[in-house]
């Protein structure tokens, strides 16, 4: 059964736990060399990044600037000034909608959302088309998720002034067409954001090979601390967008009645920064890159294949989604007929196993795919095998606890 090498031992939580932790997909675990990267930032770099004019305030610049080229370099972006630090996907995109919808998009504009959209990746554009006038077009999946060269070009048209689209799905893992969608917007006279959110840790991105005009990710999600993310953009549309927020580190000059702007990327980045974080994150992309992308899915797809194929010799489980592992990136979402998920999500809990229940801040989605609730179990490559048996063990029981005679 361990025929994978374990890589547990680089995860201090994971190290000595019997936890199966498969609820990656909300947050990843952090590996030991993230941990000691944000300690180390606060032992020796310890001080206002952009402020001080003295060696340790330097230091802390030149650390936060070596991480915004680590990102830059993890994303394949032309220049570091494109690169955005933020708290998370959500500030990202919300930075985006304020700054860049509010200001271009109006009346008769048409605004399009996939119907995969996270909360986070709605909602700011549910405001954007209420404030501007645009209207809000959804793009529908198929049943497995997918969506068809059909469906795109009769949704995105002359009007389709902006996009916003989920790289990977958070609740079928499918990895959506971004690339044609780009094509075709840009061709009507559209920008597109792409959300990378749950995209970022599993698969290679190019940002230039995209074409994409803003592309939004979690640290948190790609095993760095919570409280850092990044929004990436294009320069030409970064530079005529005012400022989100509002404060110290993102003006050149202020007098009593108005102010100058800092240039790319500080004035888009008020207040203290999140320094620390983002050397942690530094470290994080360091620690994937050290392992690769293709041994990550290599191994992703070994267990997703194998939750699968055991959840499917189950009776009353049924898997959303496609029935392929291939297009999961690790995440298995289902339904046990007749028990609800927060009583899956709790008997697993009762067995050591960590998966999400509910909605998965996707409603819409899952409306459209006809299921109001559903059990998530999402795998990371620090998996393995032990942790799938013992999730997919415990689902066999779920329904016997429940009280059903099978």
């Amino acid at each position: 059964r361990n025929s994978m090498k374990s890589y547990k031992e680089d995860f201090p939580l994971l190290r000595n736990s019997s936890i199966a932790y498969l609820d990656n997909a909300a947050t990843a675990q952090r590996p030991e060399a993230v941990l000691k990267a944000e300690r180390e930032f606060y032992e020796k770099y310890n001080a206002n990044p952009l402020r001080g004019l003295y060696q340790l305030g330097m230091d802390a610049t030149d650390c936060y600037e070596k991480a915004r080229e680590t990102v830059r370099d993890f994303l394949h972006a032309k220049k570091s000034s494109e690169i955005i630090f933020t708290r998370n996907t959500t500030e990202s995109i919300n930075l985006v909608a304020y700054s860049y919808a509010l200001n271009n998009l109006k009346e008769g504009d048409e605004l399009l959302v996939g119907i995969d959209s996270h909360h986070s990746n709605l909602l700011p554009w549910q405001m954007a088309a209420r404030v501007t006038g645009a209207k809000l077009v959804f793009l529908d999946c198929e049943m497995d998720g997918s969506y068809t060269k059909e469906a795109i070009e009769k949704v995105i048209t002359g009007r389709t002034k902006f996009a916003a689209i989920t790289h990977v799905s958070n609740v079928i893992g499918r990895v959506n067409p971004v690339e044609d969608i780009i094509r075709l917007v840009h061709k009507n006279g559209g920008v597109v954001l792409v959300d990378a959110a749950q995209s970022a840790p599993h698969l290679p991105i190019d940002v230039c090979a995209m074409d994409v005009d803003f592309l939004a990710f979690s640290g948190h999600k790609l095993m760095a601390p919570m409280g850092i993310g990044v929004l990436y953009g294009k320069e030409k549309l970064l530079d005529e967008m005012p400022p989100f927020l509002t404060g110290g580190e993102m003006i050149e000059s202020v007098t009593r009645e108005s102010a100058v702007f800092a240039e790319l990327p500080h004035k888009f980045e008020a207040g203290t920064v999140n320094g620390a974080g983002a050397w942690a994150l530094k470290a994080a992309i360091e620690y994937i890159n050290s392992l690769g992308f293709a041994t990550l899915q290599e191994r992703e797809l070994a267990l997703t294949t194998q939750a699968m194929e055991e959840l499917k010799k189950i009776p009353y489980v049924n898997i959303i989604g496609s029935q392929d592992p291939k297009e999961h990136n690790g995440i298995v979402n289902f339904t046990v007929e007749g028990v609800h998920p927060h009583d899956i999500a709790s008997i697993l809990d009762g067995a050591g196993v960590d998966v999400r229940a509910g909605h998965h801040c996707a409603q819409p989605l899952l409306k459209h795919l006809g299921v109001f609730v559903t059990t998530r179990a999402s795998i990371a490559f620090y998996n393995d095998e032990e942790d799938i048996h013992r999730f997919t063990e415990a689902v066999k029981g779920i329904r016997r606890m429940m009280g059903y005679a099978e």
